[in-house]
């Protein structure tokens, strides 16, 4: 078993409500003070789940750069006022840091979620060759 240490607690809060002010934010019209409140919430907590040394080897990979850079990028303009196109932006960059992730992801809710459409949708998804539906 893994022991989560009271800052990894901390960090999964401060995502949290990073991630409910975001949702918030683009349900209220695009509302920059949320959004930019709501990514400052997010990344810091996500510097205390994994550490500053390894949030910094993820995002400045070679490989990542572009990633990186739209989505810092989209932060960037959220906090700017410019909601809409940072929104936009931060999207694309998360697409681009997380492409890697989604097939895995899916893959993991086709066997969690064991209704019939929805497990052949997301075995579709992630490339999975199994036909066990």
């Amino acid at each position: 078993m893994v022991a989560i240490t009271e800052f990894q607690k901390i960090g999964v809060g401060l995502s949290g409500f990073g991630v409910f002010f975001v949702l918030f934010g683009v349900l209220l019209y695009f509302d920059s003070v949320l959004l930019a409140f709501g990514n400052i919430l997010f990344l810091s907590g996500l510097a205390f789940i994994i550490g500053l040394r390894r949030i910094a080897h993820f995002f400045f990979q070679r490989q990542k750069l572009r990633g990186t850079t739209f989505f810092l990028g989209g932060v960037v303009l959220v906090l700017l006022r410019w909601p809409r196109i940072g929104m936009i932006v931060e999207s694309y960059g998360f697409v681009l840091l997380f492409k890697s992730f989604f097939p895995m992801a899916f893959g993991f809710l086709g066997t969690v979620l064991n209704i019939p459409f929805l497990t052949a949708i997301f075995n579709k998804l992630s490339g999975s060759s199994s036909s066990m539906v």
